[in-house]
């Protein structure tokens, strides 16, 4: 009973400016869910070719920048890596939920624009409402705009109940249609909570203690964020306006990668987050091959094939 009070809290905000459905945040926890499928809402799913553009709040080095490019650039089918087990590979769970829905529609992403804000425009403390003017700075219209933090900007809720969030708010009137724009916020915890937001890299704030991993990219904070990052963009991918695919209530719910917290290969027990793969070079741990040669450790993502939580190793 216990094990089941320490479940991802996730919870509903709503603004002026936006419906924001769906926080992630990450523990040492490693629950499996019990044989109950993500029910289908009936909602739209996102579809058809959609921008992936970046909003780089704060001061980012250009090589942190290329570690968050380079994994969305690997999620596409038509840049896969040659190496295997790849990010394409695992990406690719997420079609099993539009099969399921019977949709005929298919999603493909593809890195957009970036948008560099190094001047701290809004300040180093933001708000929901900010993060939200922010990712407005991406594409209106078939778009996911990411919105990502450095690592000395304050989040409402960030390191407190939350490493990251997703939600959608109204784009660009087109012929007198409205659109709607997916986005998703993520900072980088490695200064304020890294324990709490850059597990399994560095030492868990509760629970089971085991050594942290060495980070893949050498980064634990931004190593960490592309954690938080695939969750959000399966959530985004598959419960893009609220109405999609989640388990449980409405105001907390469990999402395709946020079902499954803490399993990032098989093995996983809590404070334990699987048996990785090891980089004999480096001594890094990771499951997924990326673009230029880059790993990654990505979630364990919900199969609704199988309604268990699937790994790549």
């Amino acid at each position: 009973m216990a094990a089941s009070h320490l479940i991802l809290k996730l919870f509903l905000v709503i603004s002026s400016f936006n419906l924001c459905f769906a926080s992630r945040k990450l523990t040492a926890l490693v629950q499996e869910p019990q044989g109950q499928l993500l029910q289908y809402h009936k909602g739209a799913l996102l579809s058809g070719k959609i921008s992936v553009n970046l909003i780089w709040y704060g001061k980012f080095k250009p090589s942190q920048r290329a570690i968050v490019s380079d994994f969305i650039t690997s999620l596409s089918s038509s840049t896969p890596s040659k190496a295997d087990p790849s990010v394409a590979k695992w990406w690719k769970t997420t079609e099993k939920y539009y099969h399921l829905a019977n949709s005929k529609k298919s999603l493909s992403l593809y890195l957009g624009k970036q948008v560099l804000v190094e001047n701290y425009s809004l300040g180093k403390s933001l708000a929901q409402k900010q993060i939200v003017q922010l990712a407005s700075k991406g594409e209106q219209k078939d778009a996911i705009n990411i919105v990502l933090t450095a690592s000395d900007v304050a989040v409402d809720g960030f390191c407190v109940n939350r490493c990251g969030t997703h939600g959608s708010s109204k784009g660009a009137i087109i012929r007198g249609k409205t659109y709607k724009f997916a986005y998703i916020w993520v900072g980088n915890s490695e200064t304020q909570c890294a324990g709490y937001c850059a597990w399994p890299f560095h030492q868990p704030i509760y629970g089971p203690q085991s050594p942290p991993l060495v980070a893949p990219n050498n980064d634990v904070g931004v190593d960490g964020m592309v954690i938080n990052l695939a969750s959000l963009l399966a959530g985004t991918a598959t419960n893009p306006f609220g109405n999609g695919y989640y388990q449980g209530e409405a105001d907390a719910p469990l999402e395709a990668a946020s079902a499954c917290p803490g399993v990032y290969a098989k093995g996983a027990y809590p404070g334990y987050a699987g048996d990785l793969l090891v980089d004999k070079t480096t001594g890094a741990s990771y499951n997924a091959h990326g673009t230029n040669g880059r790993k990654y450790v990505l979630p364990a993502l919900y199969d609704p094939s199988t309604s268990t939580c699937s790994t790549l190793v």
